[in-house]
């Protein structure tokens, strides 16, 4: 394993709910579904659900710390679990199901034991959080059934997410809460009515269209990053348009049946803004999709700001 490698692993419940949130990211590696924190030696699936083995179902995950950071990977394994729950993750109950976060160095343990605070200060729980930070033991690596079960059961994988509680839960207590108020203040009318109202703006007459700068674009409400200059290209249409996000994990879609039309809506996920479409018109030779954002929901940040900025790890795009 090189210097740029380390390994992750986290316990938040059902695995196939925990490796969507981190596979496809920039600067992750591999993400993979196992147990561990038991002593049983490998350990089959059948074996760890009787809760007799002391094991968990987990995610390990190598990355490259240099372009995904730990604590952003803490962050992000916050935001998919109950921390307040001891005995089980919504629908699925039993000591297999325990959250904890598994450290692998003291600078992890470090880390961990910080962002946990930081939680524990936040008061966003009324509750105590009860997920336990621990040294890593042998992690026993998953039957095949069970790797990349978000893609290969896709739409069982759907209904599981949101039949158990999880992907509610998610929505309701990790979404920021915008407050509207302060929102006009910050940003200009046209910025409102695009991200909160659902707006959007002239073609060939907005910021970005044809912006051919190198740099990344951030969401204008929360700062979250959304595309790179990487995948941008002209497609003519007037929008600021890319072949994908620079971080998946930072948008989601949504089904919109407004106007008469039925078009996928591209929405940030921390902030809950309305960005644009997206279209499988795009470039073939890059994936065939075409994301048409609006240039008002967004803040681009040219290549020789981004340190300044305190995007100095995303970087490595432009090296």
């Amino acid at each position: 394993m090189s210097s740029k490698q380390e390994i992750a692993t986290f316990a938040g419940g059902c695995f196939w709910c925990m490796v969507e949130p981190f596979d496809e990211r920039p600067g992750i590696i591999d993400v993979v579904s196992g147990y561990t924190g038991g002593t049983l030696e490998n350990p089959t699936y059948e074996q760890v659900a009787s809760n007799t083995t002391g094991h968990v179902e987990a995610v390990q995950i190598t990355f490259d710390p240099t372009i995904m950071p730990y604590e952003q990977l803490v962050t992000t394994f916050w935001q998919q679990i109950d921390p307040t729950d001891p005995n089980g993750q919504f629908n699925d109950r039993g000591e297999s199901y325990q959250t904890a976060i598994f450290y692998h160095n003291e600078e992890q343990r470090q880390t961990a034991e910080k962002s946990k605070k930081n939680l524990e200060n936040s008061g966003k729980f009324s509750k105590p959080i009860v997920t336990e930070i621990v040294p890593a033991k042998p992690f026993y690596v998953a039957e095949d059934a069970h790797q990349d079960y978000y893609k290969k059961q896709s739409f069982h994988y759907r209904l599981y997410k949101k039949g158990s509680g999880r992907e509610d839960f998610i929505k309701n207590n990790w979404q920021s809460n915008v407050d509207k108020t302060k929102l006009k203040e910050k940003l200009t009318p046209l910025q409102y009515n695009v991200t909160q109202e659902n707006g959007t703006e002239a073609p060939f007459q907005n910021e970005y269209w044809d912006n051919e700068e190198e740099g990344i674009y951030v969401d204008i409400v929360s700062g979250d990053v959304l595309f790179s200059s990487n995948e941008k290209f002209n497609s003519a249409c007037g929008w600021p348009s890319f072949t994908k996000p620079l971080d998946s994990y930072q948008i989601k879609e949504n089904i919109d049946k407004s106007h008469g039309m039925i078009r996928t809506e591209v929405r940030s996920k921390g902030a809950d803004s309305h960005l644009g479409h997206v279209f499988e018109d795009g470039p073939k030779e890059a994936g065939g999709l075409r994301y048409c954002m609006n240039s008002a929901a967004m803040h681009f940040i040219p290549k020789d700001k981004m340190a300044e900025e305190g995007y100095g790890n995303y970087l490595y795009l432009f090296n």
